[in-house]
């Protein structure tokens, strides 16, 4: 995969399924992408216009050609629809803390490339709405938020979108423990992952919140700050190599032995 000819056009097809066939809310979950187009493709799929006409859909390599963008008929088609962007990142569009320099080297660009890359995208944005680049969560999904904004979506934290569908809230409420988990529960879960949200919610439930993680690198004063009652590591039950080898396994021993500790 090339990242700099990876287009979003495929996500925007999707998009415009569901919108055409009737969808008044449509939530797009942001992250894990290989795209870094800024959007460009899901907005071509959608009916946006360029100048060159194929500049929106072939990746960041071909808005260095783009002299002119048309969102109008993308913006039609979506009218009426609840357009969300699920996003846990706040990153905005371009610079230092922009999809191409924080996450771009994760889906193969070389790193003498991102200065180039994010021209690309600022090309882009000047062309369309330079503002909204700067948004919280613009830069989600290889700028996936951008696109979203321009059509007029807004930025939700994808731990708010998940809790209310489960009906998290309700849940806690009736429970005596909330457990939540993390690959690694470190500094970083505070930035909209799923324990601080949790821990959120059972806080307004006044439950106690538990962590179970790969590896804890926290201590219990940030855990608290956190909303954490405690936090538990499969590392330190069977070891990083048995962690690793059987991750499964190691949560299943980890929640029994901490199953006990707090059913005493």
């Amino acid at each position: 995969r090339d990242p700099e000819r990876a287009t979003s056009y495929g996500v925007g097809q999707m998009v415009a399924a569901a919108v055409d066939s009737g969808a008044r809310r449509v939530v797009v979950g942001l992250g894990g992408s290989g795209t870094n187009d800024g959007g460009a493709g899901l907005l071509a799929a959608l009916g946006a216009t360029a100048e060159p006409p194929e500049a929106l859909a072939g990746g960041p390599q071909a808005l260095e050609r783009l002299t002119a963008a048309d969102m109008a008929a993308a913006r039609e088609r979506c009218s009426g629809v609840d357009l969300v962007a699920a996003s846990d990142v706040d990153n905005p569009l371009l610079g230092l803390r922009g999809a191409t320099n924080v996450y771009a080297a994760q889906k193969g660009l070389a790193e003498d490339r991102k200065q180039h890359v994010d021209a690309q995208l600022q090309r882009f944005a000047e062309l369309t709405d330079r503002r909204l680049a700067d948004r919280p969560g613009a830069g989600a999904a290889g700028g996936l938020g951008f696109a979203l904004l321009l059509l007029g979506g807004s930025r939700v934290g994808g731990v708010d979108i998940v809790s209310e569908a489960v009906g998290l809230a309700g849940h806690a409420r009736t429970s005596d423990l909330v457990v939540t988990g993390e690959g690694a529960f470190d500094f970083s879960s505070r930035s909209g992952k799923v324990p601080y949200g949790v821990a959120r919610v059972a806080a307004s439930a006044i439950r106690p919140c538990i962590a179970l993680a790969g590896q804890v690198l926290v201590g219990s004063r940030e855990m608290r700050a956190l909303g954490i009652e405690s936090a538990y590591a499969m590392v330190d039950l069977v070891g990083a190599e048995a962690a690793f080898a059987e991750p499964a396994k190691s949560l299943a021993a980890l929640a029994e032995r901490v199953a006990r500790t707090w059913s005493r």
